[in-house]
């Protein structure tokens, strides 16, 4: 079964291996969620543990909660603020310089639509794939199976059910692109553009 869950394909959660990695994560997740705040050193060390990737001057704060870790891989500069859910089922891939606001959650698990595949306990996942440079402002809650493009914007929570393009805010549930980012929101290092992202992610 975790063979069927690597690949992509239905499988049932009933699994030794699963659950041996489900408790793996569930014990470094605990670690970093319980250290003192100020130990932003033995926090790397164990999010380098848990995690496939964990890019130089990223920071996650915690809480923190993902189901397995190690498929869940972010790069560098990443700031991802208070109470993350990550269910990684299937591979999350956050880019460089990604802005992750509170509350945020990332959601790869499928399900089946019919009644019957459900009740016996079948499921699934779709990969997620947040590109480089992207702000999600708090509370966006991001579906199985979407990417966003680089640069762009989603407001404060949004749900985001499809891809969507690089440069572009989008806003709403389900979240549609605004307008495409231009030369309009160029600003000086004292300037943001909070109103336009529908909140501020720090």
């Amino acid at each position: 079964m975790r063979e069927r869950m690597l690949a992509g394909d239905l499988y049932l959660a009933d699994d030794p291996q699963i659950a041996a990695d489900s408790e793996r994560a569930m014990s470094l997740s605990h670690r970093v969620n319980t250290l003192d705040p100020n130990d932003g050193a033995t926090r790397r060390e164990l999010l380098t543990e848990l995690l496939g990737a964990f890019g130089e001057g990223s920071e996650i704060r915690p809480p923190f909660r993902c189901d397995l870790g190690y498929r869940t891989t972010i790069g560098a500069r990443v700031f991802v603020n208070f109470n993350l859910v990550c269910l990684d089922v299937a591979p999350v891939t956050i880019g460089d310089d990604v802005l992750i606001g509170p509350n945020v959650q990332l959601l790869t698990p499928t399900h089946p639509v019919e009644p019957g595949p459900r009740r016996d306990k079948w499921e699934a996942a779709q990969p997620i794939t947040i590109g480089d440079n992207v702000w999600l402002g708090g509370g966006v809650t991001v579906c199985p199976g979407v990417t966003i493009g680089e640069n762009t914007v989603v407001g404060a929570g949004s749900v985001v059910t499809r891809d969507l393009p690089a440069n572009v805010v989008a806003v709403g549930n389900p979240a549609r692109v605004l307008r495409h980012i231009g030369a309009e929101d160029a600003q000086g290092p004292e300037g943001t553009d909070g109103a336009a992202a529908g909140g501020e992610p720090a």
